[in-house]
Formats: C-alpha cells, sequence, structure tokens
C-alpha cells in the first residue's frame, strides 16, 4: 500500500495557502532561538539532580523508530514496543515495567496524557497524538520529591511544552521500507500587533498523516492522522493560549509470540498467531492556559477537556482458555476528561530576613467513563461478555511548596500535598460495586547546597501514590486500595566544574506499598505485594563545539519484592542495567551544511519471572542519520537498527497454547530489522 496522492496534494495546497498569507503580512523575522536542553546550566534552579529540561535539538537530532521514543530524552527511559504501532508503547524507568504509562505521569501543557481506570490498563498513555516537531521542550523529574506532581508519579513525570510560535515554518515529507510514509505541513502564523507596543501574537498550525505496515507477516497497516491549532497571545505580563488537538488512528497488531516456534521454523520472527488483532483510538482535546506575572507575583492557570476512544482487540494466550473460538478479547472505553488546575507563586518573600518562594496550587480533574468493558472475541466478533461499566472517577489535590535561601550556598525545598479521591460505578454488570472516598497526605523534602566550583549536592525525600483501577477499588469486600503509598529518597550531584560538560550522578531509592505486576496470560497489570528499588544513575552531556555533540547516560537498579514466599522476589521485566549514549557531527539547528549522528542504546539482564531463572535477551539498538541542510532546504536518511540485530524489543515468561499445546516460555516480540528512511524538509 502506499501514502494516497490525496495527502500529499492536501499538504502541498495547504502549505501554498499558508506561505501566500505569510508573505503578504508584513512578518517580523522570529530570532533563533538557542537552548541547550539537558546540557543547560540548571544550578541554583533544579532541585534534584534528576531534575531537568529537554529541548527539541535533544530528540529530533536522534533517529527515531517509533513516535513514543521521543520521552527517551528522559534519561534512563526506554521506549519499546510489544503489539501495533498505534497502541501505547511500553515504558521502562528505575526497575519500574511502567507498562503502557503506570506510576510515570505524563502531560502536555498540563493536559494529562495518562488515562486512569483504563480499559487496558492503569494509567496509559498514547504519544501518538503528538507531533514532535511542534513540541519546544519536555520538563521531567524523577522520584517524588516534586510537590506539584500526584497520581501515577512516583517513577517521575514529564510535560511537554509546545512552541507558541514556531521558529520557521516546514513542509516534511517522509518515506521508507516497508511501506513507511509520512506527510507534515506546519507553522505559525504572527499577527500584526498594530500599535500595541511588546504585544505578540499568532497562530500555529500543523496536519500531520502518517502509514506504516512495517516487516510483519500481517501488514501493520497502522494510519495516523493529527491536526493542531493554537492561538497565542503575549505581553510583558500575560501569556494566553488556546489549543486544540486531534489524533485519529487505526492498526493491525502482530503481538508477542512463542519463542520456542521462532526457534523451531513453525514461525518467523515477524509472524503472528492471531491475523485479527489490533484497534483503533481517538483522542480530541481542548486545552486553554494563561500565565500572569504582577511583580514578584506569579499566577498560572489551564483549563481542558478532553475526549477519548479507545477499541483493542489482543490474544497473548491463542487457544490455551478456548480452543474453539481462541483467546482474543476486545477491550473498549469511550471518556470524557474534564479538569484544570491554578497555582501561585510569590517571590522572594522575606520573614526574618530569610528569603522564599511561595507556591500554592489546587488540581482537579473528572474522569466520565462510559461503557469501559472486557469481551471474549473470535476475529473481532464478540462471543461473550467478562463485563461492563459505566464510571465516573474525580480528584482533587491541593499542594503548597516554600523554598527557602538559609545562606546563599543552602537552600531548602518543603512541599506537602493533599489528595481526595471519589470512585463510583454508575453502572455496572457485576453486582456488589460501590462507591468509595479515598484521600492521601503526600509530604517532600529538598536540601540543596552550593553551589561551590560550580557544583552542587542535593538530598531529596518525599511521599507519592499512585490510585487503582476503580474497578477493583469498588469491589465491595474484595476491594484493592483505593491510593497506594510510595516512599522515596535521593542523594545527587550536579557539576559543570569542566567547561561545556554537565554531569549528574544520583542515588535513588524507592518503596512502594503494593506493585502492579503485568500479566501475561491477561494482558493487563495487577495489585502484588510491596516493593523496594534503589539505584545509581549518571548523565553527561558535552558541548564543546556547535559542530559537536556528545551524551552517556548510564542507570544500575536493583528492584525486589517485598515479602515474596520462598525468595521468589525478583519483578518481572524490571532492566537493572540501561545505558544511552550517542554523537551529533556537522551543521547544527538551522545551519548550513552536512549533519551526522549516532545513538546506541543497551539494556540487559531482565528477570522474566520472580525467581530470576528466566532471562530477558540482553539487547543492543543502534541508528544513525545523515543528511545535508541549504538555506530553506534539508534532506537527510536515517538508518535503523543498524547493526541489524535480532534482539527483542520486550520478553514476557507465561503460559500460552499456540494450538499444539500448552507450553509456558518466553514469549517475544522482536525488534525492527535493519531500515532506511528518507526525509525532505522545505523550511518558509
Amino acid at each position: 500500500m502506499h501514502l494516497p496522492s490525496r495527502t500529499f496534494l492536501l499538504c502541498a495546497l495547504l502549505a501554498s495557502s499558508l506561505h501566500s498569507v505569510a508573505a503578504q503580512e508584513k512578518v517580523e523575522q522570529l530570532p533563533e532561538i538557542v537552548i541547550e536542553g539537558k546540557a543547560d546550566d540548571l544550578l541554583g534552579q533544579a532541585g534534584s539532580a534528576s531534575k531537568g529540561r529537554a529541548s527539541q535539538n535533544d530528540f529530533m537530532s536522534r533517529p527515531l523508530m517509533r513516535r513514543g521514543e521521543i520521552l527517551e530524552a528522559v534519561p534512563g527511559m526506554i521506549i519499546t514496543q510489544h503489539a501495533g504501532g498505534g497502541k501505547a508503547n511500553q515504558y521502562f524507568l528505575r526497575g519500574f515495567n511502567l507498562d503502557h504509562g503506570t506510576d510515570f505521569s505524563i502531560s502536555l501543557e498540563g493536559m494529562p496524557l495518562n488515562m486512569r481506570t483504563h480499559a487496558h490498563g492503569q494509567g496509559y498513555t498514547d504519544l501518538n497524538p503528538l507531533i514532535p516537531e511542534l513540541i519546544q521542550s519536555i520538563d521531567y523529574a524523577k522520584g517524588t520529591y516534586t510537590a506539584a506532581d500526584g497520581d501515577l508519579s512516583s517513577a517521575g513525570s514529564a510535560d511537554f511544552l509546545l512552541w507558541d510560535l514556531m521558529p520557521q515554518n516546514l513542509v516534511r515529507l517522509e518515506f521508507g521500507e516497508y511501506n513507511y510514509y509520512r506527510a507534515l505541513v506546519a507553522g505559525s502564523l504572527p499577527f500584526d500587533a498594530g500599535s500595541q507596543d511588546g504585544v505578540k501574537q499568532g497562530l500555529t498550525y500543523a496536519l500531520e498523516y502518517n502509514y506504516y505496515d512495517g516487516p510483519w507477516q500481517q501488514p501493520e497497516e497502522f494510519n495516523r492522522w493529527n491536526g493542531l491549532l493554537r492561538w497565542f497571545k503575549q505581553d510583558d505580563d500575560t501569556r494566553l493560549s488556546i489549543t486544540f488537538m486531534g489524533y485519529r488512528g487505526s492498526w493491525t497488531s502482530t503481538d508477542q509470540i512463542p519463542e520456542p516456534l521462532i526457534n523451531a521454523g513453525q514461525l518467523g520472527r515477524y509472524d503472528t498467531l492471531d491475523r485479527t488483532a489490533g484497534g483503533e483510538s481517538d483522542r480530541y482535546s481542548l486545552n486553554i492556559a494563561f500565565e500572569h506575572r504582577d511583580d514578584d507575583v506569579i499566577t498560572r492557570a489551564n483549563a481542558y477537556a478532553i475526549h477519548y476512544m479507545l477499541d483493542l482487540y489482543s490474544n497473548f494466550t491463542y487457544f490455551l482458555n478456548d480452543p474453539v473460538n481462541g483467546d482474543q478479547f476486545q477491550q473498549a472505553e469511550q471518556r470524557w476528561v474534564l479538569g484544570g488546575q491554578v497555582s501561585r507563586t510569590w517571590e522572594k518573600r522575606e520573614f526574618l530576613g530569610i528569603e522564599s518562594d511561595l507556591t500554592l496550587g489546587l488540581q482537579t480533574r473528572t474522569d466520565i467513563i462510559d461503557g469501559i468493558g472486557l469481551w471474549n472475541t473470535r476475529q473481532r466478533h464478540r462471543t461473550a461478555r467478562i463485563r461492563q461499566d459505566d464510571l465516573l472517577e474525580s480528584s482533587v489535590g491541593l499542594y503548597g511548596e516554600a523554598v527557602t535561601r538559609w545562606m546563599p550556598w543552602f537552600r531548602t525545598a518543603l512541599g506537602l500535598r493533599g489528595d481526595l479521591f471519589y470512585f463510583e460505578p454508575r453502572e455496572s454488570s457485576v453486582d456488589g460495586q460501590d462507591a468509595e472516598t479515598a484521600g492521601i497526605i503526600s509530604p517532600k523534602f529538598s536540601a540543596i547546597f552550593g553551589p561551590w566550583k560550580e557544583t552542587e549536592l542535593y538530598l531529596n525525600f518525599g511521599t507519592g501514590f499512585h490510585s487503582n483501577d476503580a474497578r477493583g477499588v469498588s469491589a465491595g469486600s474484595n476491594a484493592a486500595d483505593p491510593l497506594v503509598r510510595t516512599m522515596g529518597a535521593e542523594i545527587g550531584l550536579r557539576t559543570q566544574a569542566v567547561p561545556d560538560l554537565t554531569t549528574t550522578l544520583a542515588f535513588f531509592w524507592l518503596r512502594s506499598d503494593s506493585e502492579l505486576i503485568y500479566v501475561g496470560d491477561a494482558g493487563t497489570n495487577e495489585p502484588g505485594p510491596g516493593s523496594e528499588r534503589y539505584g545509581i544513575e549518571l548523565t553527561s552531556y558535552w558541548r564543546p563545539h556547535r559542530w559537536f555533540s556528545a551524551d552517556a547516560e548510564l542507570a544500575l537498579t536493583n528492584a525486589r519484592l517485598l515479602d515474596a514466599p520462598g525468595g521468589a522476589n525478583h519483578i518481572p521485566n524490571s532492566i537493572p542495567i540501561m545505558f544511552s549514549g550517542g554523537i551529533n557531527l556537522g551543521a547544527q539547528g538551522n545551519d548550513n551544511g552536512f549533519f551526522a549522528g549516532a545513538r546506541v542504546r543497551c539494556f540487559a539482564n531482565s528477570p522474566l519471572e520472580e525467581t530470576n531463572t528466566v532471562k530477558g535477551r540482553d539487547s543492543i539498538l543502534v541508528n544513525a542519520t545523515v543528511g545535508y541542510r541549504h538555506n530553506s532546504w534539508e534532506a537527510a536518511v536515517d538508518c535503523l537498527n543498524l547493526l541489524n540485530r535480532s534482539d527483542y524489543d520486550i520478553s514476557y515468561f507465561y503460559q500460552s497454547d499456540p494450538g499444539s499445546g500448552p507450553i509456558d516460555a518466553r514469549h517475544v516480540h522482536p525488534i525492527e530489522p535493519r531500515m532506511f528512511r528518507f526525509r525532505v524538509t522545505y523550511r518558509f
């Protein structure tokens, strides 16, 4: 299949018309904005060694195999996939198998991307609605030490920030092996501010289409449409934006398959046992964001409305439970998510000669979920209903934080957060469902010493939590805990003592009262025993010249279940060893000339079950890019999986029946083979 010609025509016509409008206006050329991202000097600003900001250069300069890999700009984060491209990615960080997003909070300008009480898994986070070229930066934090982070943020959080006005308009066309096609038109129309000196305003737009079959025996047939409109206005004191986003995707999945069948030659690496798995999803959102500075008082607020739908068909055990119809099942839902947040910061307030910044914030969110359910299916036709619910889940969080500068070389951040949740089963096919209310208090504390010789030391401690699925919370006497407490601590260092080199080192510890464990034959997470993690993270970012940069990130983690019987205390699919590193050469940013880059990502030694008897295969992935840029034109080629390794994106260990009898085995989803992708970009 090929990209429909009408898509190219649509993008070309839209780009041409917008370019004509822009040419007719007397538009002032925007100055180039240079953001180093993770190499930025954050001394005196960051509250921990594991907190930072990644710029667009950090994730757009690396070749991306899939959309979610932009989140690998967060140090120590690994993104893989175990099904079709339209399904949320698999996330790993700090010894967590985060499944599709549990315990890591992801947002877009304060608008949540995690879906709690989701049809497929708690915290499900689909990054397909993001357009990488529209993202200016990613603010990230790890651990339980940030007062503004609430539910699902025990491992950390990331907030994507969009361009208000893009530095340049662009049309981008991409094509590659296995029927990969992508077309994007995006840009900004600055409006004439007239006599209002200092006022900036404009409209940012984007339209994207993407198609991909992949190497799979059953073509993935992944169709993705994305659109964005963003109005923005800013003066010396106030900033206001209104952003509408729309996404629609459909795909066919190749789920993980039994490794013994691959080794025996009964299945190819890219084969499937169910050619009708897959799904469709859409997400439409409206976000209104406001920021105002009145001298030393800053007020920030946003309000959002999201409509979301998922219809997903999966089959992980094939014929284990139903030898006649097979084990395919459908998970479906649609929902409205309504909410917002407001915060106010009073800067440089003095008490007894001691200066503090004080912040008070309020966050609220309500999920109105209709028809969330689970059905047995055969070739996407329902054979039996397991469960179906209409739910309402609402929460409100209040937090405060005081950052106090006791000495020029010593400051503290003291925070306190309170959250209240309400779970209401409005209608259910299961008897005994009751409404539940739960609350939790989460204190936070950080102490920062320095800087001395361009170096700061950090001590961090805090508690956090994750909520459980409302269907389990409201299950009467068998109910799960609504809110599960987590507790973490960190000792860290950040230094820029060596010119052009930013280095961070963090020793962390994290404990959870209940681990959410992936259950392979159910395809979801279930509450398990408590867990404990500790580890080391080391990062270095070197920018000695404009034409050269290099970085390296290493994470070592020990993750164990607590009070596990018989010493079976390893956490399945936790990753003990992770390394990521890369180099960029030549023309950077918008400079003319040749450019090239390469990146390696490794993870190893993952236990696949609690006794650590069965382990996942070590994985090494190398991607590379080379291109040329001249004035407004750019051409580049990416080589993905440069070494053509036959590793796995992910492995699970569980029992299935592929049709020849039950087997207990590793079930794997392979890394895609070496492939080339080409792109041409015109900027105007």
